[in-house]
């Protein structure tokens, strides 16, 4: 892995997801409505796997996601559809979990690789380009995105998706422009000497633990991802013994419970999106984050650029 191309993948993010705002429209997944859809991936495959299905199931899409390391996951049927996120290609446990259902579901890769032997009846580009860094950043992004669009196939409700990914291509942009003016501030706040944590709504989960990998991926910080309503629950307790510092993604209706939480530990936090909540050192703002589907596609790059910024110093 390399910080500076790790950078320059982070900065070529706008042009990327505007070209595939251009194609979206066009992408026709081999998946009826009558099939069930199993996500499978590791790491931040399956964070956008996570939240994508969350997504589906409320649009009453009967769609699960697994890790594909789990011992078995569904038994093979000729309704069931399972969708392999491997960017690479090369992730032993999704192509394992792939093989098993190959000649009974219908199996997908969906991969940032084309032209591979895959143990699967179709494949699915995620058009992210090579992440030259080493670091899958932007197939996490494209990973999103692209299950969206099959999610609007399945269900038609994401009709403006298009619309949505070059609006948080300008909002990527814009984050990016900006950097100088909140990158300073937002170190000091989240770079305690114990480490950072992020929360974001459940269904932008994801989100929070991808940008906590970024943390530990890059410059080997200690990091954690948490969902708001849960963190209350499983994550408050090292408010009391640790220099605790937080990135709260808002937009959960447990905002004000985490930061009261966070107020009264002395904990220093800051806010990426609207400030829906008093005590936030510092809010970091991109166009559109009024919106989820925005906010989904964009708020990551926050804690990617603070990862590249934190691997550069060393």
């Amino acid at each position: 892995m390399d910080p500076d191309l790790y950078l320059r993948d982070l900065e070529a993010k706008p042009a990327v997801l505007h070209a595939l705002a251009d194609r979206i429209d066009d992408v026709d997944w081999p998946v009826t409505a009558s099939q069930r859809v199993l996500l499978t991936g590791m790491g931040s495959s399956w964070f956008a796997a996570d939240t994508a299905a969350r997504r589906m199931r409320r649009a009453d899409i009967h769609a699960v996601a697994d890790l594909a390391s789990v011992d078995a996951s569904y038994p093979p049927s000729a309704d069931l559809a399972v969708v392999g996120i491997t960017a690479s290609g090369g992730s032993a446990e999704t192509l394992h979990l792939l093989g098993a259902h190959r000649g009974t579901s219908t199996t997908i890769a969906l991969t940032n690789t084309g032209g591979l032997e895959l143990p699967v009846d179709h494949t699915v580009l995620l058009h992210a380009d090579p992440e030259l860094g080493g670091v899958a950043c932007r197939s996490y992004l494209h990973t999103l995105v692209l299950l969206l669009r099959l999610e609007h196939q399945l269900a038609g409700t994401v009709p403006g998706l298009a619309a949505a990914v070059h609006t948080a291509a300008d909002a990527a942009q814009h984050l990016l422009d900006t950097r100088a003016d909140w990158m300073p501030a937002l170190s000091d706040v989240l770079g305690g000497p114990h480490g950072t944590w992020l929360l974001a709504p459940a269904e932008r989960m994801g989100n929070a633990l991808q940008g906590a990998l970024m943390l530990r991926e890059g410059p080997r910080r200690a990091a954690d991802g948490c969902e708001t309503g849960d963190w209350s629950h499983v994550d408050v307790y090292l408010t009391k013994t640790l220099d605790y510092r937080a990135l709260l993604c808002s937009g959960s209706r447990y905002d004000a419970a985490a930061a009261q939480w966070l107020r009264d530990r002395g904990s220093r936090f800051a806010v990426v999106g609207p400030p829906t909540v008093e005590g936030a050192e510092f809010v970091v703002r991109h166009p559109g984050d009024h919106d989820p589907l925005v906010a989904l596609l964009t708020e990551v790059l926050v804690p990617e650029l603070l990862g590249a910024h934190w691997w550069a110093a060393g």
